[in-house]
Parts: C-alpha cells; sequence; structure tokens
C-alpha cells in the first residue's frame, strides 16, 4: 500500500526577462489555494494528501497553470523558476504583510537569507516511533535529496560557486538539532527550545527534515523533508519523492536500517557524530551536489553523492516496482545522466551565456513544459 503525500511549493513571480516582482498580496486575496512568505516575491500552495502518483501529478499542475493564467491577466508576468534570488535585489526584504510580527522577526533576524523558494515533500506516517525512525533515517540521507533538486547556483544575478545558494546562505534553525531517539525525546527537545527561545514556536524548527503534524510536537502524522530546491519539472519530483516512499518502505520492513542501530560510528557519540557527519554532507552538496564527496552514515566511508543515489535506486526499484511506481521513479536516472537543473543552467553559463540569458530560457521552457502537462494530463483527470 502506497504512503499518503503532499507537497508545499514556493515559486517566484516576476517577469519573462526574470525580474522579481512582489505579487503576492494581489495573488492570495484573488486566488484559492494560495499563501503568503513572509516576502512578497515568492508565494506558496500546498497539495492536499493522496496516495497516487498520477493525481499527485495533476494537483501539481493545475495550481500553477491557473496562476500563470492569472499572472498574464495583470501583466506581463510569469513565473520565475530556480531557488533563489538569481536577477533580484537582495539587499532588501519586501514584506508582504507589513503588520505580522512573526514575519517582523524573520526579516529582523534572517534578513533575505530566507526568500528562497524551495519544495517541501510530506509523506504520511501516523505512528509517532516509526515517524522518528524514518525522520533519522532520511536525516542522513537528506544531502542526496538536495543533490537530485539543486537548483540555485545563481544570487543576484552572480555565480556563486554553489549549486544550491539556497541551502548554503538558509539558516538552519535550531544551529545544532538532534537525530530523535524517540517522540518523547522530540517532545522534551522542542519544549526546551521554546523555552529558551532558540525557536519562536513550533514551526520555527528550520532543518533539512522534520516531523510534522496537526498539533507539533504532541500529535504528529508526517515526515517533511525540507532540504530539496524548487524542482521545476514535476515528472522530477514526483521521481524524487518515488525515492523517498520507497526508501521509507523499506525502513518500515527493516527497522533495523535505522542509523542509530545500524551505523558503525563509536555508540557513545554516534548521535552527535552522525549530526556533524550529515551537516558536512549538507555543505558539500550545497557547493557540488552530484559531484560532491559525502561520507556514508553506516561507517564514514567516503562516496559521491550520485554513486550513493544509483545504489538507494538499485535498492528500492524492486519495492518500486511491486507497488507500481517503478514508472515515476525510473527519472531518477535521467538526472543522474543529465544533471540537475544547477548543472544543466551552469553548463549554458559557461558555454557564453549570460546569467539573465539563462534565466530567460528557463523561464520560456518550464512554462511551456507545464502547459504541455495542463493540457495532455490535467485536463483528461478533470474529465
Amino acid at each position: 500500500m502506497l504512503l499518503s503525500k503532499g507537497f508545499e511549493v514556493e515559486m517566484y513571480t516576476g517577469t519573462p526577462a526574470g525580474e522579481i516582482v512582489g505579487l503576492s498580496d494581489r495573488i492570495v486575496a484573488d486566488l484559492n489555494g494560495f499563501v503568503r512568505e513572509p516576502d512578497s516575491r515568492n508565494v506558496e500552495y500546498t497539495t492536499p494528501p493522496l496516495c497516487q502518483y498520477e493525481k499527485l501529478l495533476c494537483e501539481l499542475v493545475r495550481p500553477r497553470h491557473e496562476l500563470r493564467q492569472y499572472l498574464k491577466g495583470l501583466g506581463n508576468y510569469t513565473l520565475v523558476p530556480g531557488s533563489t534570488l538569481a536577477l533580484g535585489d537582495t539587499s532588501a526584504f519586501h514584506r508582504s504583510d507589513p503588520g505580522n510580527p512573526y514575519h517582523a522577526y524573520i526579516e529582523q533576524t534572517y534578513g533575505t537569507t530566507v526568500v528562497t523558494a524551495s519544495i517541501h515533500i510530506n509523506i504520511g506516517i501516523s505512528d509517532p516511533e516509526t515517524l522518528m525512525r524514518a525522520c533519522r533515517l532520511v536525516r542522513v540521507e537528506a544531502p542526496l535529496y538536495l543533490a537530485l533538486s539543486a537548483a540555485s547556483p545563481f544570487l543576484a544575478g552572480e555565480v556563486t560557486g554553489y549549486h544550491s545558494s539556497r541551502w548554503q546562505v538558509f539558516p538552519k534553525t535550531p544551529a545544532v538539532v538532534p537525530l530523535f531517539e524517540s517522540h518523547d525525546h522530540h517532545i522534551r527537545w522542542m519544549e526546551a527550545q521554546l523555552a529558551a527561545g532558540t525557536m519562536q514556536n513550533v514551526r520555527h524548527l528550520w532543518s533539512s527534515v522534520r516531523p510534522n503534524g496537526d498539533r507539533r510536537p504532541y500529535n504528529l502524522n508526517r515526515l517533511e523533508l525540507r532540504i530539496c530546491d524548487l524542482i521545476s519539472d514535476p515528472i522530477a519530483l514526483l521521481a524524487v519523492t518515488a525515492l523517498l516512499e520507497a526508501r521509507l518502505m523499506q525502513l518500515m520492513a527493516n527497522p533495523d536500517m535505522d542509523p542509530l542501530v545500524m551505523s558503525t560510528l563509536p555508540k557513545a557519540t554516534r548521535n552527535q557524530a552522525l549530526v556533524a557527519l550529515s551537516d558536512a554532507n549538507e555543505m558539500a552538496v550545497a557547493k557540488h551536489s552530484l559531484d560532491a564527496e559525502l561520507h556514508h552514515w553506516q561507517d564514514g566511508r567516503p562516496i559521491l553523492a550520485r554513486d550513493w543515489i544509483q545504489q538507494l535506486y538499485d535498492q528500492v526499484w524492486p519495492i518500486a516496482k511491486a507497488h507500481g511506481i517503478s514508472c515515476f521513479l525510473s527519472p531518477v536516472k535521467k538526472i543522474l545522466r543529465e544533471g540537475n537543473e544547477a548543472q544543466r543552467w551552469l553548463r549554458q553559463y559557461e558555454s557564453g551565456q549570460s546569467v539573465q540569458h539563462v534565466i530567460q530560457g528557463a523561464i520560456v521552457a518550464v512554462g511551456t513544459h507545464e502547459g504541455r502537462l495542463a493540457r495532455d494530463l490535467c485536463e483528461p483527470c478533470a474529465a
């Protein structure tokens, strides 16, 4: 049986020239299903939790297609791919809700380092201890999902030297987050952070992965993977999701895959060592994505991100096939072969195109692809 899945999708609005323009106030007022981010230059929509990938594809594409039509009605506006202000102003915060005190805190504390666009992948897991085990495994493998999704090599018109400039600058909060050894450990840790003020509220846990639910940290029902850059192609996003879901199914069938159990790192300091190893892997992937040299959580051995992903793919392929989702998993091979979005953009830049030209080309390509998906896939679903 497939797990339920849903997405939180953050996107920039702007012009076909690549200028990023804050329009979220008007979008949220006029369109159902969209919510503000603290900065008005991006806007978010959320898909309902569904098990079937075919239906998820339509739920991903339809709101974006509607938003594109709405933006055309406003003027010469569109959606701008990528996960950083590639051609935008990084000196000023453009508040979407000036009266919101939490937004004021974010602006004053973090500035434009949080004005990024990403995909949050939510996977339904109702049992709290199974959820904690899943969060532990995904935490130590989260860099692999960033490697597949990296899409932010530019910032303010410049090449940054990172494939995910978003994750390189994003203020992970609190600074140190342990692997939660149990649901009770998670509750006690969260209560301590709130009491100490290192978290402003229960939403203020900005790490690569976190348990989520209707009344955090007490009532939890899903794993939220937060590390991914914005994956413009819905087919590629579903492939990354299928890899994650099949891996979680593998863990549910083999609970000893828990990093706190299976890792051969010294037991007395294993939790801290795994956190340090994972944080270092995240930074390596933020810079080099699929070509990053990482250290495996099982024993610390060096391994290239693309080789580790290939190993995972080979392990979970039979699981995906048995559950009828191998066709959705298979585009992972294309990403490994052709590169993620950041790598493809950097190849264009290195061939002589300007940053602006690369982004302008991406705007056209993504819009064309989405239009084709909306026409070929979503309209038959609606019928």
